[in-house]
């Protein structure tokens, strides 16, 4: 069986966070991170090529993408379009839930408070986007807002480096950790794509190296 979009990410237990400029770059980006062996991607919404780029992305069956920074139900609705198999957005927008809801396709709303928690619950959701994550405070953070919600799972995003990583994917809540490390527009703009290649193998060591030792200490 074809594990879900969800299933995947929590098995991998990081997600590369992607601006693309130009859809041309879609293929050699999906070559450098499946060699890297992170075969999925959060394309974000910021750009003009974003849909393009996702729609290219979403035709190479070695991967799941999904769509990030999505605002409306509209851009939802141009997302899975597109092929999406996950929506990720920054706040909570019931709007933007609801239409999510309609498609069949899971949710990632972002969330900085207990308050907002509640209201994605109340929504049905169980897999919320910690953001901005390192101004809000990072692993104390999250660790505060977690503790009241134990059945929720979440993917801290926003500021995380590589070397904070392991702490992050060690905690218990973390179903994975979102990071635009990975594929720095910068190094997509070069054309650098062996580094994204290595970059991406790094990271998905640095996951499994300390879920290992969480498991061995539980």
């Amino acid at each position: 069986m074809t594990p879900s979009a969800l299933e995947l990410i929590a098995s991998i237990g990081v997600v590369p966070v992607v601006v693309l400029d130009d859809a041309e770059s879609a293929p050699a980006l999906a070559d450098a991170l499946v060699a890297g062996g992170l075969p999925c991607a959060e394309i974000t919404f910021r750009t003009s090529a974003a849909a393009a780029a996702l729609e290219q992305l979403a035709g190479d069956r070695r991967l799941t993408v999904g769509a990030g920074t999505v605002l409306s139900p509209v851009q939802v609705d141009e997302a899975v379009a597109a092929g999406a198999r996950f929506i990720v957005s920054p706040g909570l927008d019931p709007d933007v839930v609801r239409r999510c809801r309609d498609h069949e396709v899971p949710v990632i709303p972002g969330v900085a408070t207990a308050s907002e928690v509640m209201a994605a619950l109340r929504e049905g959701v169980d897999v919320v986007k910690l953001f901005p994550a390192a101004a809000l405070g990072g692993l104390q953070m999250l660790g505060a807002l977690a503790a009241p919600f134990p059945s929720l799972r979440f993917i801290p995003t926003g500021g995380i480096t590589p070397a904070e990583l392991p702490g992050y994917a060690r905690h218990r809540s973390v179903l994975a950790v979102g990071g635009s490390w990975i594929a720095p527009r910068g190094l997509i703009g070069a054309g650098r794509f062996e580094e994204i290649a290595n970059l991406a193998a790094e990271s998905v060591a640095a996951v499994a190296a300390a879920r290992k030792v969480e498991s061995a200490s539980a």
